[in-house]
C-alpha cells in the first residue's frame, strides 16, 4: 500500500520590527535565519504610500498587506502563500490606528486565517484613571475578547503579535518586582487571559516550553548590556486554534537579532505547523 502523502508545514513569524524602512535589511536576516512562509510585522512606522513592498518583495515575498501611519503603530503582512485580506475586522477603540490586520491564506488544505496584532503598550503608570493610554490598552483587549465571543471558538486560526503583556510568572525576568509594572499587572494578565479563554486559542509557545522556564521576547533598550542583565519579558505572542495545536512542530525565538546592528528590542518569533 502506497505511503500518505506528508502534510505539508506552515511557518509563521511575528515580529515587532519597530520600523519597517530603518530597518528593512534586516529582514533578509530574518529569512536568512528562519525561511518562513509568513511573516507578521508590528510598529512598522510607515504611511502606507511610503511602505517598502518592492523592497519586501525582494526577499521572495510576494503577496503584502499593510496598513500603516506615520510615525507609529502599523502592521503587515508578508507571505510567500496567496492570501486575501479579511474585510470586515473591527475598527478597534474607534481608533484607526492600524493595530490589527488579518488575511485568509489560501493553503492546499483549505483556508487558514492570520491575524498580526499590535496592542498598545499602555504607557508607564497602571490606572487608567490616571493615564489614558492604559485605559486605551484595556479598553482594546477587551473588545478583541468581545470580538472574540462573538466568533466563537477560533477555526483552523493563527493568532500572533506584539501583545504587550506578558502573562505568566516565568513570562518576566522577576515576577515579584514586575507586578506593579506596566504590562505585567494583574488586571492585564487576566484581561489577555480572558481573551485567550474566548477563541479558545492555544499558547504555541509554551506548548513547547514548559511553564516553569523563562521564556522572553523583548529587552529594554535601556539596559546597558541586554545580553548580560537578561532582564527580559515575552510579548509577543503566537496562539493557535484546537484545531492547528496536535499540528505543531518547532518554535524558534531568534534571540541572536537583539544584537543585530540596529537592533529592535524585540526578536522574530516563529512556530511551524502541519497544515
Amino acid at each position: 500500500m502506497p505511503s500518505a502523502p506528508a502534510r505539508r508545514t506552515l511557518k509563521v513569524a511575528t515580529w515587532n520590527i519597530n520600523s519597517v524602512r530603518l530597518r528593512l535589511p534586516l529582514v533578509g536576516d530574518l529569512v536568512r535565519d528562519l525561511a518562513p512562509d509568513v511573516i507578521c510585522l508590528q510598529e512598522t512606522k510607515c504611511p502606507d504610500d511610503l511602505f517598502p513592498v518592492e523592497g519586501l518583495r525582494a526577499f521572495g515575498f510576494e503577496h503584502i498587506a499593510h496598513r500603516g501611519m506615520k510615525g507609529y503603530n502599523g502592521v503587515a503582512i508578508l507571505s510567500r502563500i496567496p492570501f486575501k485580506v479579511r474585510a470586515d475586522d473591527p475598527n478597534w477603540c474607534e481608533k484607526g490606528d492600524c493595530r490589527h490586520l488579518g488575511v485568509t491564506l489560501q493553503t492546499p488544505s483549505g483556508p487558514i486565517d492570520v491575524h498580526d496584532f499590535y496592542v498598545p503598550a499602555g504607557g508607564d503608570i497602571p490606572d487608567r484613571a490616571l493615564n489614558v493610554k492604559f485605559g486605551h490598552k484595556l479598553d482594546f483587549v477587551a473588545e478583541a475578547t468581545a470580538w472574540n465571543a462573538a466568533l466563537g471558538q477560533a477555526r483552523r486560526s493563527v493568532l500572533v503579535g506584539d501583545l504587550n503583556i506578558a502573562p505568566l510568572e516565568h513570562d518576566v525576568w522577576s515576577h515579584k518586582q514586575l507586578r506593579a509594572v506596566v504590562s505585567h499587572t494583574p488586571v492585564e494578565v487576566e484581561a489577555i487571559n480572558a481573551w485567550q479563554r474566548a477563541g479558545s486559542w492555544h499558547d504555541a509557545l509554551r506548548h513547547f516550553v514548559p511553564t516553569d522556564q523563562k521564556l522572553y521576547t523583548w529587552w529594554s533598550y535601556r539596559a546597558r548590556d541586554w545580553e548580560a542583565a537578561d532582564r527580559g519579558r515575552r510579548l509577543d505572542h503566537v496562539w493557535v486554534s484546537p484545531d492547528l495545536a496536535p499540528g505543531l512542530h518547532a518554535h524558534t525565538i531568534l534571540k541572536a537579532a537583539r544584537g543585530w546592528e540596529r537592533a529592535s528590542d524585540h526578536v522574530p518569533v516563529m512556530v511551524e505547523l502541519a497544515v
